[in-house]
């Protein structure tokens, strides 16, 4: 295969963290500094960058958070979650393998105030990633625990809506990642395949009825794509729902029948997009499934959970240089170790039934900042137990993950 050349590669991409109205001042931010771009037909947030005077990267925007570098096709998952009637606004979210932290962060603007995600990810070292990130993006809603998804200890059908971007080969970004194709043979990727399986499982165990999922990788693997869209179909209660073709990709018709209304979609060059090869970005593949049953009319509620920690006074909140509660979703702030932490109202439900006491699932609220007079604090969860969970094991590295949605540069905040 030979290497694309620079005017063959896709243009740099990157969307906008803030709220939608304020998008215009983030634009013109980055101009003041000499950058420009066009915007994304398929995502009102998201840019295609024309000139770059120097590293994204370290453009006032990235350092302040206002923007997150991402692949295009990286960005679909969420979008097209968030895609049609019911929609995000509101609604209870699981991002299940979420480092570094892009795709949760669509899922927290298209959730809304009164929505929530809840962001996993059990590799210790992506776990701090990700938390700087969503930190970074000022994602109130969301909170991260460190444990494998596939044994998440929570009630059945909590969620509204899942997003399942798991470990995959990686084919999709062979251009990124060249060596990709010999690190994950397709004898290798059975170990993935199966690992997989496991998450599609537990992600249906944890969807409501009516809720929806989103599966998706970036390689051109049938046997992770299609044929796991074709088993989840078989042995699980989930039905596809048909994905639009988003507006600036050429989709690739599915390699199984069977699973009509997935999407592929992805090449590695320019050329691709104008023959109707797939479009420019990395190979993605989608597939949308609804669980069968009817959704709740009323939304459910949990008891809220015993929680460690202090609960914090709107006078402490002031007198800290905190933000109010009148300015915070609906929740409370605790301090844990001389920190102030957000927990979001569906965050707090969500411990019914959950052992939060030693061995239980340990989870972190959103960051607000020092407290007065609190000790210096080295990274306690809820309830005060120290970061942790289970201990990150090689099969749920990120095999896929490199090139797609990428860690930040070093020196270089938000530049992922």
């Amino acid at each position: 295969m030979s290497k694309p050349t620079s005017a063959q590669r896709p243009a740099r991409t990157y969307r906008i963290t803030t709220a939608a109205h304020q998008a215009p001042l983030v634009d013109a931010l980055l101009a003041a500094q000499g950058f420009t771009s066009e915007p994304e037909p398929f995502f009102p947030m998201a840019r295609r960058l024309t000139s770059e005077p120097f590293p994204l990267g370290a453009s006032l925007a990235a350092s302040f958070g206002l923007i997150y570098i991402q692949d295009r096709s990286s960005m679909l998952p969420p979008v097209l979650l968030a895609h049609g009637e019911a929609g995000l606004l509101g609604a209870r979210c699981l991002d299940m393998c979420a480092s570094p932290g892009g795709k949760t962060g669509i899922l927290a603007q298209a959730a809304g105030p009164q929505g929530f995600v809840l962001a996993v990810e059990p590799s210790r070292d992506r776990l701090a990633t990700l938390r700087q990130n969503l930190r970074r993006m000022n994602a109130l809603n969301t909170a991260t625990t460190g444990v494998e998804s596939q044994h998440l200890p929570l009630p059945a059908e909590c969620f509204d809506r899942i997003l399942l971007d798991p470990p995959c080969s990686g084919w999709g970004t062979v251009d990124k990642n060249p060596k990709v194709m010999e690190l994950w043979t397709p004898e290798k990727a059975e170990t993935l395949v199966r690992l997989q399986r496991a998450l599609l499982a537990k992600a249906a165990e944890l969807l409501a009825p009516g809720g929806v999922l989103m599966f998706s990788t970036c390689t051109t693997n049938v046997r992770e794509n299609e044929e796991q869209a074709a088993w989840a179909l078989a042995n699980l209660p989930l039905r596809l729902s048909p994905l639009p073709a988003p507006q600036g990709f050429t989709p690739v018709a599915p390699a199984l029948a069977g699973v009509e209304g997935v999407l592929r979609v992805g090449e590695q060059n320019t050329d691709a997009e104008e023959s109707g090869e797939g479009g420019q970005g990395q190979g993605f593949f989608l597939a949308r499934f609804i669980k069968h049953g009817q959704p709740e009319q009323a939304p459910r509620h949990f008891a809220a959970a015993e929680l460690g920690g202090r609960l914090l006074s709107p006078e402490e909140l002031a007198q800290a240089g905190l933000p109010s509660l009148d300015t915070l979703p609906p929740g409370e702030v605790r301090e844990f170790g001389g920190k102030a932490f957000f927990l979001h109202r569906h965050a707090l439900e969500l411990g019914l039934g959950v052992d939060l006491g030693e061995g239980g699932l340990r989870w972190q609220g959103f960051p607000l900042g020092q407290t007065t007079g609190g000790k210096e604090h080295g990274g306690k969860e809820v309830g005060g137990r120290e970061t942790g969970g289970k201990k990150p094991g090689g099969k749920n590295l990120r095999p896929g993950k490199g090139g797609k949605d990428r860690e930040p540069e070093r020196g270089r905040p938000s530049a992922a």
